[in-house]
């Protein structure tokens, strides 16, 4: 009799536990962002910066963060807002340091550390949509990005590129009904949904040929909106 009862409160104990632990899980995707050192001493220089006006805004992490997009493309006119380890949900709450340069374009790319995170496609997307409307309720044009593969280099690839190729189905097939632009990067970055060994410096960030490549990708889209 009392080791069926200590059963069935070891039971009640771990349901509880469970539950709680489920709901801990829902919880932690939304305010995990926060976590990120970067976020903040990113953000408080996005406060100070005295840029009024800018035609791009590169949304992203550490990958758009990479390079100076200005010299890059040979322009002025972009400012860089990517953050590294930043998720999709931190864009999302940092969007008034898009709105605050009054741009015509927002180009986003991001999801590869929300992946990482093990936050579902399913978030992901719901995170990026978001987005999508708040630019689009500030009258800015909004451009996806296909979030990278990463190469064989970076852990779990095989696996973790199985569900960006599923993110960067839905994030086309969106586009495509909303009539937003979609500029895979794939196409060009990546052979076999695996990022090419010799466009990375560690398996997920671009070296300098990785970024020419992006490049070229980005020279007629702002040549289309007359920028």
């Amino acid at each position: 009799m009392i080791s069926f009862r200590v059963k069935r409160i070891s039971l009640i104990i771990f349901a509880a536990c469970t539950c709680a632990g489920v709901l801990f899980a829902q919880s932690v995707p939304d305010t995990l962002y926060l976590r990120n050192k970067n976020y903040k001493a990113q953000t408080d220089l996005y406060s100070i910066y005295k840029t009024e006006k800018a035609d791009v805004v590169m949304l992203g992490n550490s990958i758009t963060f990479g390079v100076n997009w200005n010299e890059l493309m040979g322009r002025t006119n972009i400012v860089n807002r990517g953050i590294g380890s930043d998720l999709t949900q931190g864009f999302l709450h940092r969007l008034e340091y898009v709105y605050n340069v009054h741009p015509k374009l927002c180009l986003i790319m991001g999801g590869i550390n929300d992946i990482y995170e093990n936050i579902s496609v399913e978030k992901i997307f719901e995170n990026y949509t978001g987005i999508i409307d708040s630019l689009r309720a500030h009258n800015i044009i909004p451009v996806i990005q296909s979030t990278l593969f990463v190469s064989p280099k970076w852990k779990k690839a095989a696996e973790k590129n199985m569900e960006v190729e599923n993110l960067d189905r839905m994030l086309m097939e969106y586009a495509h009904k909303e009539k937003i632009l979609f500029i895979d990067l794939n196409r060009v970055l990546a052979e076999h949904n695996t990022l090419k060994d010799e466009l990375t410096i560690d398996g997920v960030h671009l070296n300098a040929k990785g970024y020419e490549l992006w490049r070229g990708e980005l020279e007629p889209v702002l040549k289309r909106y007359g920028l």
